[in-house]
């Protein structure tokens, strides 16, 4: 008898360990258990259950009970008088209850055990390797006894092969969770992702919208902050993405760049409504190690059912959304439309134009007067880039605008305008035709690439030009960077002007104006265009320029095309213009001649500043 005994169990221990060997799910290797250990303990009912990390029961199996008994059980917690296998758990040793009518440890569960002729339990816990109970085992008895020898023995063989299945069980989970889910973040990663969109398409009513975002400026928080902070970044987008709502599932797929799949979303109003909520996401300040991070990310959207007829193609022209968003509307949405490929087409030209030209030397400054409105005298100029085709042919600037998106291109080509820049206004110098600044636009580029100051002055020094004729032009979005306005404040120091370019287009506030260090304010072009037809232009270039006069900041209209709108600018006191109206660029050659014309006596750096203030 005990041979047989003894060949039962080890044929009971091959089948369970070959079907874990073999990845057969645990629900079906714990319900084989329980149906062989039935047939050898003939009267017992059988079940096992999982202990969660948080103490809750979960049934597994039990093939002899009713369904509705264990559904009953599911989430209970674990404690000293759960029947028998909350016990068991709780205490971290065998219970063994042989009347439950009567113990007090199923008084609570009486109710539920005794009307499916349940009278006696003996469970006993499940441990991982490390010692924590993982769940439990357990014979149910329909007479009021406990365990004999023979079923102490298969329980102690179950018990442990329930051990073994259920630490491969999660190992498996561990290593399915490590295959689809980003360590560093816990979001799904690019693998799930890639599966995802796959099954997604191919259902015969996909519906569902792909946004695509990535950190702004994330190198330089890396390189000013250290990659601890930038990973710190990066897991705090992480979460606010996972917070977003339900429907939503987020994805990192790699560095910064991260994924949403959204299955609600069906139409574009429903995606730009989405995109907004991701970006209000972000407008919390990020605390790291004393570091106050504003965050900011970019999005590009495509819609499943719209944007693309197969998952790669859904996802191209979703990079394609976020590259256009990237280079045309920095922390902004932009959703995908088939004219981004002829737009990102036409970057990818004139990047490549403008550097060949800075290769051949083609590039080249031209130079536009600004005028003071009272003496009708040039009293300063900006330098403006042209290319010369091979045929003589100029190329104006918006020709090749957004070649300047390549920070490549951006930054050689501001080394290339300073040098004409200063060795122009050597040779004005010389001749006696002193200017009261030349002006030369810089972008973020130009000052998140370092050595900016350097740079600045090299050229000017090897032409012996006091850097005080210098003046440099930021746009509002350019100086809202309070690492750009620091810059800005040493380059002042050292003598150079600074401008302040097409202002009331960008998303600087007038209390700005008193923070950042200006000595000039340039009205944008689009505010003199309606000057004479819109009485709300006309009004706030009105109250700009009597606010730049009582804060003492000179005050410069662009883009005057007529002499109605230099009338009426003179009439409310504009001090300096620049536009068609007096000249447009010229190359050095004749903006020489024109200085020229007017013998030299143009204001100086001493005076001009000044006459500006005071010419009104």
């Amino acid at each position: 008898m005990q041979a047989r005994r003894k060949s039962e169990l080890s044929a009971l221990q091959n089948e369970i360990l070959e079907a874990v060997a073999t990845g057969v799910p645990f629900s079906e290797v714990a319900d084989t258990l329980c149906r062989r250990a039935e047939v050898l303990a003939p009267g017992a009912n059988c079940t096992i259950a999982s202990i969660d990390a948080g103490g809750l029961i979960h049934p597994v199996a039990g093939p002899s009970l009713p369904a509705p008994y264990g559904e009953a059980l599911d989430g209970c917690s674990i404690g000293p008088e759960v029947g028998s296998c909350g016990t068991a758990a709780f205490f971290g040793i065998p219970v063994e209850v042989t009347d439950i009518a009567t113990d007090f440890r199923w008084k609570d569960y009486q109710d539920l055990a005794l009307p499916q002729g349940l009278k006696a339990c003996w469970s006993s816990p499940i441990r991982s390797p490390e010692g924590r109970v993982v769940g439990t085992f357990a014979f149910y008895y329909r007479e009021s006894r406990g365990p004999s020898d023979v079923e102490r023995q298969l329980v102690d063989t179950c018990v442990h092969l329930c051990s073994i299945a259920m630490e491969r069980a999660e190992v498996s989970r561990r290593l399915q969770h490590l295959a689809y889910h980003d360590q560093m973040t816990g979001l799904f990663n690019r693998y799930a992702f890639d599966e995802i969109i796959a099954q997604n398409m191919t259902l015969p009513t996909r519906s569902f919208g792909l946004l695509l975002l990535d950190i702004d400026d994330l190198k330089q928080v890396n390189d000013r902050m250290g990659h601890s902070v930038g990973d710190g970044l990066i897991c705090e987008v992480a979460r606010r993405l996972a917070n977003v709502g339900a429907g939503i599932d987020a994805y990192r797929l790699g560095g910064d760049e991260f994924a949403v799949i959204c299955s609600d979303c069906n139409d574009a109003e429903n995606m730009a409504e989405l995109a907004g909520r991701l970006l209000s996401q972000m407008e919390p300040a990020y605390e790291h190690d004393g570091n106050t991070i504003l965050l900011q990310i970019t999005i590009g959207g495509v819609l499943s059912n719209k944007d693309g007829t197969s998952a790669d193609a859904l996802r191209q022209n979703a990079d394609l959304a976020l590259y256009h968003a990237k280079q045309t509307a920095r922390g902004e949405y932009i959703h995908f439309h088939p004219g981004l490929r002829t737009s990102i087409q036409c970057r990818s030209e004139q990047i490549a134009l403008l550097d060949k030209a800075l290769d051949e030397d083609r590039v080249f400054a031209h130079f536009q007067p600004v005028i003071c409105m009272r003496t009708a005298k040039i009293v300063g100029v900006e330098a403006l880039a042209r290319i010369r085709t091979h045929e003589g042919e100029v190329i104006s600037a918006g020709a090749f605008a957004m070649g300047l998106t390549d920070s490549k291109n951006a930054f050689r080509l501001t080394s290339c305008m300073l040098e004409q820049i200063a060795s122009a206004m050597r040779g004005w110098i010389d001749e006696g035709l002193e200017l009261g600044h030349v002006a030369v636009n810089l972008s973020t580029i130009d000052f998140q690439r370092g050595n900016l100051e350097q740079r600045l002055r090299a050229p000017f020094e090897a032409h012996n030009v006091p850097l005080n004729f210098l003046q440099i032009e930021v746009t509002e979005n350019v100086l809202m960077d309070q690492e750009v306005a620091s810059q800005v404040a040493r380059l002042r120091a050292q003598g150079m002007q600074v401008a302040l370019d097409d202002f009331g287009t960008g998303c600087a506030s007038l209390s700005h104006l008193r923070d950042f260090p200006l000595d000039y304010i340039k009205i944008d072009k689009s505010f003199v265009d309606h000057l004479l037809t819109d009485a709300i232009c006309s009004a706030i270039v009105e109250a700009l320029i009597s606010m730049a006069q009582k804060m003492q900041i000179g005050i410069i209209a662009e883009g005057i095309e007529t002499a109605e709108q230099a009338t009426r600018l003179l009439e409310i006191g504009c001090p300096l213009a620049q536009g068609y109206y007096y000249a447009r660029p010229v190359d050095g050659e004749a903006i020489t001649t024109l200085l020229r014309s007017f013998n030299g006596k143009v204001s100086t750096p001493a005076t001009d500043t000044d006459q500006v203030r005071n010419s009104a």
